[in-house]
């Protein structure tokens, strides 16, 4: 036998105990022990599994997000895309497309790819169980798992201000393919995720330049503004709710947790859910 080679089952010198067991034979001994305890439990001889606790995968705390606009900077942020240039046709397209991109990813909480990827035949009307009719976004999101997220009267207003600026209907017709955000020249496509990137840094650089005209004390403060992306956006969105609406409506708006099959019969829970948002989380446009 070679040095270094282990005597195989039909050797005299073959010892499978000698020795610790390797991780994956301490990972199946395991195993078995935790399904035979697992079954003592069901069975009534034991009151609890001993395994369960030591098998039980550690939960690390979750980071405090910091990546989010406190309210001063999400301000200026604001003010400086409501000063956008309009004297031109394409910089009013411009100032229209901006403004509708920051009401998706602060009213709607939605993700970049998630704006790439729909289109405006997502917004629909629906009647609740009180008889008031509300409008939803239907939003294909991360692992191809759907939701709803509500459209309140403030989004529906700003989607028909995007659409009266672009020549559409103010209100989208069902299965409309229209994309949710548009490129400035024809044929009209979806706006790509760079595009979109570039468009919030430009507003995130004029804004940390209005900050900087306070004097060089805020130079620090200005220098984070320029790191805020759009995911930041999203950030904002979501602790800004989370002060006012119970979590499990963020949870469900943002898309942080799986949709439930039997969702679709929940309708006075979503009802409540497009309520709280309605009424407690609005962007505050300063300008008609």
């Amino acid at each position: 036998m070679a040095p270094g080679q282990r005597p195989g089952r039909d050797s005299p010198r073959w010892r499978p105990f000698a020795g610790p067991l390797g991780p994956s034979s301490l990972r199946q001994a395991l195993s078995i022990l935790n399904a035979m305890f697992s079954w003592l439990v069901e069975a009534g001889y034991l009151a609890g599994n001993p395994l369960a606790l030591s098998r039980r995968k550690r939960r690390h705390a979750a980071p405090r997000v910091s990546r989010f606009l406190p309210e001063a900077h999400w301000e200026l942020a604001k003010a400086a895309i409501e000063a956008m240039p309009a004297s031109s046709e394409r910089e009013k397209l411009q100032a229209s497309r901006t403004r509708w991109l920051f009401s998706l990813l602060y009213i709607g909480g939605l993700r970049v790819s998630e704006i790439c990827a729909a289109g405006m035949g997502g917004f629909f009307c629906r009647r609740g169980v009180d008889g008031r009719e509300r409008w939803w976004l239907e939003i294909t999101g991360k692992g191809s798992k759907t939701r709803l997220v509500p459209a309140t009267g403030e989004l529906m207003a700003e989607l028909m201000r995007y659409r009266r600026a672009q020549g559409l209907s103010p209100l989208p017709h069902e299965g409309e393919s229209t994309p949710l955000e548009m490129t400035l020249i024809a044929p009209l496509k979806p706006m790509a995720r760079s595009a979109i990137h570039e468009l919030v840094k430009a507003v995130m650089k004029d804004a940390a330049a209005s900050l900087r005209k306070h004097g060089p004390d805020h130079e620090t403060s200005a220098a984070q503004l320029e790191q805020a992306s759009t995911h930041w956006i999203r950030h904002t969105a979501g602790s800004r709710l989370s002060e006012k609406v119970d979590l499990k409506v963020v949870r469900d708006n943002l898309g942080h947790a799986n949709i439930s099959t039997t969702s679709i019969y929940l309708h006075t829970e979503d009802d409540a859910r497009h309520d709280a948002t309605m009424a407690a989380h609005r962007i505050g446009w300063r300008s008609p």
